[in-house]
């Protein structure tokens, strides 16, 4: 049974470096010259207990988070606080979200120097953030499952999920509560285009997909190789999840038993950037900098399973082996997701929830 990965490498890294960061308030200085720096993102933010002490001595800062649940909430938080932020640097918003928080105005333009973008990765020109990690939120679905005697073949594409043959089979994420249940909601405007959209999710929701809030009960509870009583082998997932899969596994497995299809995939990246109106705005850009360095770069893909987005990252082996990377990706621009996303999570709504 796959064990709970997303929840033991995020206990792993806090309960490792308890010294290093802990749940806190805003950053400051102490009289001796250390100090410490505030960092908001999301509840799936790990790393290694070692990588956050190099940060320590390298700069003096010691890194405090505040995390109040998924990227939504967090994003939520940076608004509704941005006249008195609760931290200096937020973490974990994706270009799915990206326009909502330069429309707040919540951060404070600044760019790591010397950085060295992988090609194709989007930057903002007016560097309100800089680029963290890329990720893709597939449609995964449960190898041994399908091959049982007598079961259909994998799913191969969006069609899949729609033929009588996959009835309900699959769980996916409320797009107006999930980071990856928003995601694949574009994903899917993305392929099918208006409004043939909308009429997937008709055929979805009439083979009975089900919906739940968010990763958690979609992929832990739901998905029959997430490590609970699941009973839905396809669901939206990442790309990641095979090595995930395989590296948390427990038993110990030497191949992933999730597979992913590739048609599905939408491309996520995720950035950094400094709050404006930061108690400490020294250690706010020391710790941006220190998010885009190889150093940490490199500690990403075994620690939140992402790919770095930065030259001279380092990617383990076991992550290169497993993850699944698409040629093609699904993408929109920040700025077509921002004109659109309000309406079509209604339209959404609508279709599906009624």
């Amino acid at each position: 049974m796959a064990t709970r990965w997303w929840r033991v490498v995020r206990a792993a890294a806090v309960a490792g470096a308890v010294a290093l960061v802990v749940a806190g308030c805003s950053g400051g200085t102490d009289p001796g010259g250390r100090g410490s720096v505030t960092l908001l993102t999301h509840s799936s933010f790990a790393a290694s207990p070692d990588v956050l002490a190099e940060f320590t001595a390298r700069t003096g800062y010691e890194v405090r988070l505040v995390q109040p649940g998924d990227a939504g909430l967090a994003l939520n938080e940076a608004i509704l606080r941005k006249d008195a932020p609760v931290a200096d640097v937020f973490f974990g918003i994706d270009n799915t979200f990206l326009t909502r928080a330069f429309d707040a105005g919540i951060f404070e333009p600044y760019a790591p120097p010397g950085l060295d973008l992988d090609p194709g990765v989007p930057a903002d020109p007016q560097q309100r953030v800089t680029p963290i990690d890329r990720g893709d939120v597939c449609i995964d679905y449960d190898k041994e499952y399908f091959d049982q005697p007598g079961r259909p073949p994998a799913p191969t594409s969006f069609a899949s999920l729609v033929d009588p043959r996959y009835e309900g089979l699959t769980v996916v994420e409320n797009p107006a509560t999930s980071s990856p249940g928003l995601a694949f909601l574009l994903a899917t405007i993305a392929a099918q285009g208006d409004p043939g959209w909308k009429d997937y999710w008709r055929q979805l929701r009439a083979n009975g997909v089900r919906v739940v809030d968010d990763w958690t009960a979609a992929y832990q509870t739901d998905f029959t190789a997430g490590g609970g009583p699941g009973d839905r082998p396809i669901v939206v997932s990442y790309g990641s999840s095979p090595p995930a899969d395989v590296v948390y596994s427990d038993p110990p497995r030497a191949e992933p038993r999730v597979g992913v299809v590739e048609s599905t995939c939408f491309r996520q990246y995720e950035y950094a950037g400094v709050l404006r109106g930061a108690k400490n705005q020294a250690g706010a850009k020391a710790l941006v900098d220190f998010l885009a360095s190889a150093r940490f770069q490199s500690d990403m893909p075994l620690q939140m399973f992402v790919d770095p987005v930065v030259a001279g990252a380092e990617v383990p082996a076991e992550y290169r082996r497993w993850a699944v990377a698409p040629e093609r990706p699904l993408t929109m621009t920040p700025e077509q997701i921002g004109a659109n996303r309000e309406e079509w999570v209604k339209e959404w709504s609508d279709i599906v929830v009624r």
